[in-house]
């Protein structure tokens, strides 16, 4: 052996390490897909909802609670996990977060009964409120304020919005093509490759300092918003003055009052509320939820009126919503265009009042509609305007607070649309069924959905209201 062989044989091969932090596009795309995946399945069974029904034998309530358990998880621990990410660091809970998810995704997709279906939803939302504050901080903490920020949230809300719209799509063509249960099951694979790159290449952050995590306040916050929803959800079988419903609501009121106080008092509270103070953190948070309240509720009732009036097929009521999906990306992606000039308050306003209009288009459906005037148009109105909104909302929200405090400011932000959403659908599905009435016709059903859409406009216009009288004109820094 020559000596040249015996060196190769002893030496180790040189490998090009990586140094420094990584590329900036390379951070948004591990984000943008974490994000995809949390919002992918708020709306990703909806599809599957009577799939699931047949074969788990749930009632309509619990069919709604598919749904709500998870938007309930993900948005009562959302600030836990945005406050973990501060002290703990970021990288370190997105992957908690997504292990958690995708393993939560496995226990859904092999459910054999209805309560076992929605624990894995519920334990879903658990490892999406984990994951999804780190996908917007460790975007904002890559990127610098300004334009480029403004762009990387505009890419970070599509692809979320896009998750949301593809839902339908998506679950149509498992559903259709394999099974309801697929519309968990594939976030198996997906999960497994995002986690082992950004293990790879996700670096570190956290907040200066060592305070611990207020885990009494996320209880409180957490149980004060289930029983607000549980009430609401009661109303349709119960009215709005039974003692069932009154319980939960005089419930979920006194534990959300309790939680401030605690807040008010904690050396280190999950919410500090002197965040609430700054206004653009505040009245972009209650923007979104008003704004979550009636745009969340789209998804759902399109698809139970395609699918339950017009008669389309799982994948038909799937393709049926592609319009609004590529509508609500173009929406995202035009905002940073527009707000140089038009100001985030003015572009948040007018897609808001652009998606008013959609909703109210939407409220003259028909049971026997015809695609292009009963689905398609109105949807890309809605979606388009829902779009534009929530770019200029997210910057804004996030604009004003310290470093420190980006976990749970991106917490905030999810958790505002979020349980805007949810509570949004219970009232919606409500009011849904009080004007059906027990009947399952298709004018029946027409006039419940009809009416919803009627209630999401007016809602849409009273938050388009508050924006234009609360909504700083500019974004103001953080110190």
């Amino acid at each position: 052996m020559t000596p040249m062989l015996e060196a190769a044989d002893v030496t180790p091969i040189s490998r090009p390490r990586r140094t420094g932090p990584p590329p900036t596009w390379l951070v948004v795309a591990l984000a943008c897909a974490g994000q995809f995946l949390v919002v992918l399945d708020v709306s990703v069974v909806n599809v599957a909802l009577p799939s699931m029904r047949t074969d788990l034998g749930l009632s309509a309530p619990g069919l709604q609670w598919v749904v709500n358990a998870y938007a309930i998880a993900f948005a009562g621990f959302m600030l836990l996990g945005g406050r973990a990410g501060d002290l703990y660091g970021r990288k370190r809970m997105f992957l908690v977060g997504l292990g958690l998810f995708t393993l939560a995704s496995l226990g859904g997709g092999l459910a054999q009964d209805g309560w076992q279906l929605l624990l894995a939803r519920a334990a879903q939302g658990l490892g999406a409120a984990v994951l999804a504050p780190s996908t917007l901080t460790l975007l904002t903490a890559a990127v610098p304020e300004g334009s480029a920020r403004a762009r990387a949230i505009a890419t970070w809300t599509a692809v979320g919005a896009g998750g949301g719209a593809a839902g339908g799509l998506v679950g149509g063509l498992l559903v259709q093509g394999l099974s309801w249960r697929w519309v968990l099951l594939i976030n198996v694979p997906v999960g497994a490759v995002v986690l082992a790159g950004s293990l790879r290449w996700l670096t570190e952050s956290r907040a200066p300092g060592g305070r611990r995590l207020d885990l009494p306040g996320a209880l409180l916050v957490t149980a004060g918003l289930a029983s607000l929803a549980y009430g609401i959800s009661r109303t349709e079988a119960e009215g709005w003055t039974a003692a069932a419903t009154l319980g939960p609501l005089l419930a979920g009121l006194a534990l959300v009052a309790l939680f401030l106080a605690v807040e008010a008092r904690t050396a280190a509270p999950l919410m500090p509320l002197g965040l609430l103070r700054l206004r653009s953190v505040a009245s972009a948070n209650a923007a979104m939820f008003v704004c979550g309240s009636a745009m969340f509720c789209m998804w759902f009732f399109m698809t139970l009126y395609a699918q339950n009036v017009l008669g389309y097929s799982p994948l038909d009521a799937g393709l049926a919503l592609v319009p609004s999906s590529l509508a609500v990306v173009l929406g995202s992606k035009l905002a940073p265009r527009l707000m140089p000039a038009a100001g985030a308050r003015g572009v948040a306003v007018g897609g808001t009042l652009l998606a008013a209009a959609g909703f109210a288009w939407q409220s003259t459906m028909r049971a026997d509609g015809a695609y292009p005037t009963a689905i398609m148009l109105p949807g890309v109105l809605m979606m388009l305007g829902a779009g534009l909104a929530a770019t200029p909302l997210a910057a804004l929200a996030t604009s004003g607070a310290a470093p420190g405090d980006a976990g749970v400011v991106s917490g905030l932000v999810n958790t505002s649309r979020t349980m805007g959403g949810s509570l949004g659908l219970a009232v919606m599905s409500t009011v849904a069924a009080a004007r059906t009435a027990g009947r399952a016709t298709p004018e029946a059903l027409t006039d419940g959905y009809a009416l919803a859409f009627r209630t999401a406009a007016v809602t849409l216009v009273a938050g388009a209201l508050l924006m234009w009288a609360w909504l700083p004109r500019t974004a103001r820094r953080a110190a």
